[in-house]
């Protein structure tokens, strides 16, 4: 959440990628966290970039690290190439930045309970990391923003309420409040802190709010949210209340409402849903835009467009969220509870454009509005901005967007929190690479891994994370992004089929496909073979002989081709009976139902492990991705190699299996890196198009514990077999 309103140019068309040029925001860099340690420090500690704002002349981006008690600084005098400065120790947890000129101003909570909350603001000079004065604000503060004309900041005071007493709910004093501070020089004056009191406004525990987001329109006026008690509030230039009002709630339809896990259904409603406001930005004197998070009872999924009066003057309904689902961002696991979350807000203007950038917090999107008519918001972009988006700030002058992106996912060995630079180009939106936008139906999709081409269309498979909703996703290729237009269910007898965790897919030549599942057994999912034909249906299952299951282990089939009248499967790691560094490429003869194995020579891992994770056949060689589990920067082996159809010699299994020559054709490393974000873990699917391109798609996790992004990737031809 970003509290300064700025100016930037954007003229963006959602999904635009026409040959003529058109502006768009597209990343160009992206910045780790731990970047910015001390040598010496324990760079495996949690960190994270909550509130990012910048310095006057755009040079230098300043961001609030709570787990780390930090705030974090960055050069970004070449944008595409951040510099770490280092972060400075506030002796508190900072929850929110601003910067006036050169000089920062920090919320810090230094609550030692949440029944005597308490809290400083710190001015830094954002060079040197000197702390100039510190100001007592009497309580926790949460956001805070600053006047135009730095004359004055605010802060929203939150008090914030301890979630494990009286079920969470609000009631819980102190209560909330809001504060004023002059500035001189762009430092706050402490001794000129004027207390707002925003008690009694409310329908919603009037005794108790919890001021969450401000901003300073051009007249001096604030507008700040009361999250949980679903209201907000307007103060004058004077400081005092001129006028509050509920948020409401939306009628939500088309969404995915309850914890199925394992499938996205999109024919569920919600009615009546609170919005309970976050992020709020104002739009011109008269009009501002609050993001929709919830937090007790609500939860919009969307944004909204007030006028200061009260009136409601815009309402997305369930359009963002659509939107998100197309981007194959939607974060099925939390839709019980408030879907996507949009959550931090920025609104910047250049000439008589006016933009508001609306950070996702749970599909780590950001969505770009054209809000020029507060009346006619327009979406026009949708923006990979790295995992958990909280805070965004934009720098016209240089036209430059940066979001700050909170979790750290060290713990689980996943990615780092990250600040993501955008840069306003005269070019083609580079994201998304793929959209279910435009298709008959609203399409849902994530965790993609196998893929296959047939009769003019590419074929791609979910795996087992959408385990109660397989599906075959037909896509068009030829289009930019890629399109999926129809979704193939998986079933048996008419029901989604359970038990299959589908990791690779070919045509059986006849507008059918063979589709290979990866076992496991300590869940009860069979390593199988299945056939299926045009509408999804399965019509015939082929188990694992004996042999292969006395030496099984979880990490099996990871797809599949056909070449002749036999079935090639590529297993991702070494099985009981192989030796270190050797997977197996396993036969099935559809005629004479033998099985049989070669032994593929795996890359040696320097850290995790190196499997496989596709096979398909195009001209006289099978093609497979070779990858390592590592993600980001110690991410090093990505690579597709290929083996001559003539070295595919199996023998009968249970014995000695020969080894086949591999050759490395495409280090894959520089095109997971050309997006400018962290390089993702998993490529899983490759085909080959029509033209003989070679197309690849990475599994985006089903949003989980993951950015979401899916790159689908169009590397060209490849020269023939020698």
């Amino acid at each position: 959440m970003n509290r300064t309103r700025v100016c930037l140019t954007a003229a963006i068309a959602l999904f635009a990628h026409e040959a003529a040029a058109e502006m768009n925001f597209n990343r160009i860099a992206s910045f780790a966290t731990p970047l910015n340690m001390a040598e010496g420090e324990d760079k495996a500690r949690e960190t994270s970039a909550e509130i990012i704002s910048a310095t006057e002349d755009g040079m230098t981006l300043v961001y609030t690290d709570s787990p780390l008690g930090v705030v974090g600084r960055i050069d970004i005098t070449d944008p595409k190439a951040p510099k770490p400065l280092g972060n400075v120790d506030m002796t508190g947890e900072p929850t929110s930045v601003v910067v006036a000129g050169q000089t920062a101003l920090i919320g810090v909570n230094t609550s030692e309970s949440y029944t005597q909350p308490s809290g400083k603001l710190v001015t830094m000079d954002v060079a040197s990391g000197e702390i100039i004065s510190e100001c007592d604000l009497g309580g926790q503060p949460d956001s805070i923003a600053k006047s135009a004309d730095n004359s004055f900041v605010t802060l929203a005071i939150e008090n914030e309420r301890d979630e494990d007493l009286g079920d969470g709910r609000v009631g819980q004093e102190p209560a909330g409040f809001m504060v004023k501070l002059p500035l001189e020089n762009n430092a706050a004056v402490c001794d000129g802190l004027q207390k707002i009191d925003v008690t009694g406004l409310t329908e919603i525990a009037p005794n108790d709010p919890e001021p969450e987001f401000a901003d300073v329109n051009g007249l001096g006026e604030i507008a700040v949210t009361l999250q949980e008690n679903n209201a907000i509030v307007i103060i004058g230039a004077d400081g005092s209340v001129v006028n509050s009002f509920s948020a409401g709630a939306v009628d939500l339809t088309e969404i995915d409402a309850t914890d199925e896990r394992g499938a996205l259904i999109f024919t569920e409603e919600q009615m009546g849903r609170l919005r309970e406001p976050d992020g709020l930005g104002w739009i011109d004197d008269d009009h501002f835009i609050i993001a929709n998070e919830g937090d007790m009872d609500g939860g919009a999924r969307g944004v909204t467009v007030f006028h200061k009066d009260g009136t409601v003057v815009w309402e997305s309904g369930n359009t963002m969220e659509h939107a998100v689902i197309h981007t194959g961002h939607y974060p099925d696991k939390r839709s019980d509870s408030k879907g996507a979350e949009p959550e931090g807000m920025e609104v910047a203007t250049f000439g008589d454009t006016t933009y508001a950038f609306v950070l996702i917090e749970r599909a780590s999107l950001a969505a770009v509005y054209d809000v020029t008519d507060p009346a006619n918001p327009v979406l026009k972009q949708m923006l990979p901005s790295g995992i958990s988006p909280e805070g965004a700030v934009a720098i016209p002058e240089r036209g430059i967007l940066a979001t700050a992106n909170e979790a750290d996912l060290i713990e689980d060995g996943g990615a780092r929190a990250h600040v993501t630079i955008f840069e306003y180009q005269d070019a083609p939106a580079a994201y998304p690479t793929l959209t279910s936008a435009g298709a008959d139906e609203l399409i849902g999709w994530g965790a993609l891994s196998g893929m296959t081409y047939a009769d003019g269309k590419v074929y791609a498979v979910n795996d087992s994370f959408y385990g109660y909703q397989p599906t075959i996703f037909q896509i068009d290729a030829t289009q930019t992004p890629a399109k999926i237009e129809k979704a193939i269910r998986v079933t048996r007898a008419g029901q989604p089929a359970q038990k299959l965790d589908m990791e690779g897919i070919t045509s059986d030549g006849n507008g059918g496909f063979w589709i290979a599942s990866e076992g496991r057994t300590d869940r009860v999912i069979p390593h199988a073979l299945y056939h299926v034909n045009a509408a999804g249906e399965i019509e015939d299952e082929i188990g694992l002989p004996a042999e292969l299951m006395a030496v099984e282990k979880r990490f099996g089939f990871e797809g599949l081709t056909l070449i002749g009248d036999t079935l090639w499967m590529a297993v991702q790691r070494e099985w009981n009976d192989d030796p270190k560094n050797m997977a197996k490429l396993v036969s099935y003869n559809l005629e004479t139902e033998e099985w049989g194995a070669v032994h593929y020579p795996k890359e040696a891992a320097e850290t995790g492990w190196v499997g496989l994770s596709e096979i398909t056949l195009h001209g006289d060689a099978v093609y497979l991705i070779e990858r390592d589990n590592q993600i980001g920067a110690d991410a090093k082996i990505k690579q597709v190699t290929r083996v001559a159809v003539a070295d595919l010699q199996p023998a009968p299994l249970g014995g000695e299996l020969p080894v086949v020559t591999k050759e490395i054709v495409h280090d894959l490393i520089p095109d997971l890196q050309a997006p400018a974000g962290y390089v993702v873990d998993k490529v899983e699917g490759l085909t080959f198009d029509g033209e003989g391109n070679m197309l690849v798609v990475t599994d985006n996790d089903g949003v989980d514990d993951s950015s979401g992004e899916t790159f689908f990737l169009n590397l060209g031809p490849v020269k023939a077999l020698n």
